[in-house]
Parts: C-alpha cells; sequence; structure tokens
C-alpha cells in the first residue's frame, strides 16, 4: 500500500476500535465453555417484536480478538430497532504459529462446533433474555472471520447428512450479510489473507482440503438463503477479491448473491459506527429482516 493508504487504514482501525464498549442487557451461557456465550441487546425503541440480527466477530478467528470490539456496532443495530444476539466462540490458543504470524487462528472442530451450537440454541435463549425478539426473522451478520461463520451457518443443510453440524433448511433465517468475509478459502490461501489464517483454520496444508469441504462457504453452495456481502473496495486486510470469487462461485452454482462495494473505504468502517459505512450495513440488514 502506499503511504496514504497505510495512513488511512490506520486510522479506520482506530476509530472502529475507539468506541468505548456497550454493555449487553442479558448474557446467557449456550455450553460449559467460558466462551460459549451470546450477549443481547434489546431494541432502543420499545418495539412489540423486532427482527433478530445474529452477530458474529472477526479477529481472524484468533484468540486475541473476542465479541467486546464488536459491543459498539451491536448496539448501534439495537438503535437501528433490532434485536441483536453478538456471539462468542472458541478461537485458536495463544500459542504463536509457526512462522512468528501471531497466535494461531481457530481451532478444528471447536470454533465450528460452537457456531453451531450457539444457533442452535438461540431460540430458546432468546425467549428468555429478549423476548421482544422475533426468531422467526433471522438474519446472520459477521464482520471478516466472523463473515465466513455467518456464510458457513446458513450453509449447514448443504453439508452431508452425517456432517455432526448438519441442519434442516433454516426457514427462519431471511438472510446473511456478510461484511469483508473470508468467503472463498482457495483464494485466501492463495493470497495468505490475515498470515495465513485459513490455513492455521484448517490444521494446516495437509488437511485443507478435506476440512475445506466441510467449512469453506465457496465450495457450500447454492444455499438458497438470500446473501449479500459488503465489502470496501481498498480493504487491506481481506481483498474484494475474495468476495468476488465467493459472488462467482455462487453464480456458477446458479444462485445471485449481492456484492456492494463500498469506494474509498477498508477493512474496519463497516463496523465502526462512527463511519457511513455501518449505515449501509444497517440498510442492507432492514431490506432483509422487514
Amino acid at each position: 500500500m502506499s503511504e496514504d493508504a497505510t495512513a488511512r487504514a490506520a486510522a479506520e482501525e482506530q476509530s472502529a476500535f475507539s468506541h468505548p464498549p456497550v454493555e449487553p442487557d442479558a448474557t446467557a451461557a449456550y455450553g460449559d465453555h467460558p466462551d460459549q456465550i451470546v450477549d443481547f441487546y434489546a431494541p432502543r425503541d420499545n418495539p412489540l417484536t423486532a427482527p433478530l440480527v445474529v452477530v458474529l466477530h472477526g479477529g481472524a478467528w484468533r484468540a486475541p480478538y473476542d465479541r467486546k470490539h464488536l459491543t459498539p456496532f451491536a448496539d448501534f443495530l439495537a438503535r437501528q430497532g433490532f434485536a441483536v444476539a453478538n456471539v462468542e466462540y472458541r478461537r485458536g490458543s495463544s500459542i504463536p504459529a509457526q512462522g512468528g504470524t501471531g497466535p494461531v487462528a481457530g481451532r478444528w472442530p471447536d470454533t465450528f462446533d460452537d457456531v453451531a451450537a450457539a444457533l442452535d440454541a438461540m431460540a430458546a435463549l432468546v425467549k428468555e433474555h429478549v423476548p421482544v425478539a422475533d426468531p422467526r426473522r433471522t438474519v446472520l451478520t459477521g464482520h471478516s472471520a466472523g463473515g465466513q461463520l455467518a456464510l458457513w451457518a446458513a450453509s449447514r443443510h448443504v453439508l452431508p447428512e452425517d456432517s455432526p453440524w448438519h441442519a434442516p433448511y433454516p426457514t427462519h433465517l431471511r438472510g446473511v450479510v456478510a461484511l469483508a468475509p473470508i468467503a472463498d478459502f482457495t483464494l485466501s490461501r492463495e493470497l495468505k489473507v490475515c498470515n495465513d489464517a485459513v490455513v492455521q483454520l484448517l490444521g494446516g496444508d495437509a488437511k485443507f482440503d478435506e476440512r475445506a469441504a466441510q467449512a469453506d462457504p465457496a465450495v457450500l453452495l447454492p444455499t438458497g438463503i438470500a446473501t449479500v456481502l459488503v465489502q470496501g473496495r481498498d480493504d487491506a486486510d481481506v481483498p474484494y477479491t475474495v468476495a468476488e470469487a465467493y459472488a462467482d462461485a455462487a453464480a456458477k452454482a446458479g444462485e445471485v448473491v449481492g456484492l456492494t462495494l463500498l469506494e474509498g473505504v477498508g477493512h474496519f468502517p463497516p463496523i465502526d459506527p462512527a463511519a457511513d459505512a455501518c449505515a449501509v450495513v444497517a440498510e442492507e440488514i432492514a431490506q432483509l429482516a422487514f
């Protein structure tokens, strides 16, 4: 990147992480592990019922990044009239990856076990902790690695029936809005997105093909679920070509996926309540939810 682009990307990241964490209205466990929890935010305008937005945070599936950095985004969505579930899940350990690229990304199969379990428990948790939410009007969204998990969670019915993650077609799911998602594992490996995070998530190159068949959103198509990708064209963390590759794979599978490329926008503005891109995301969610 040029010096100007690097400076802009740093400013965008600083802005996204400058907001103080927002405490949830309720927190519930969906399992026994400390990371198996969901924070709930009730809609701020006190409607009788509200669509449910399930949020999956990013951070390259690595342990240092948790749901806390996404709490201002969850609160922003609550202020737009949505009930919000901000899901935590197990990520990589604190052990550095080989090659000195920071903590290892993801846990196989724990990361996927958790997302599946959280979604399976969601209707019951919502009924108890945020009863104004209507789980029959659910939209999944996620940023970066969380965008991958959102796309994957919406495709579980495509998995073989003997997969532990298989689920029936989600009739309650209105759609997916994936933000700068790591949506195509093959291209992400070629580009070494987030310091080879995809390869680490899948347990190394030797297991890549076998496990990608169960986890790569670009392979689990078509889904039959309304899907929109929102991506900054200047994203240096997850290049927009990854989103384009997913959209192309969907088209080849006979499915139309929306792709909104935002000019002059990098990786973090879609989850930054202070950025115009965040308002675009809320509108895309509203188009599916209401």
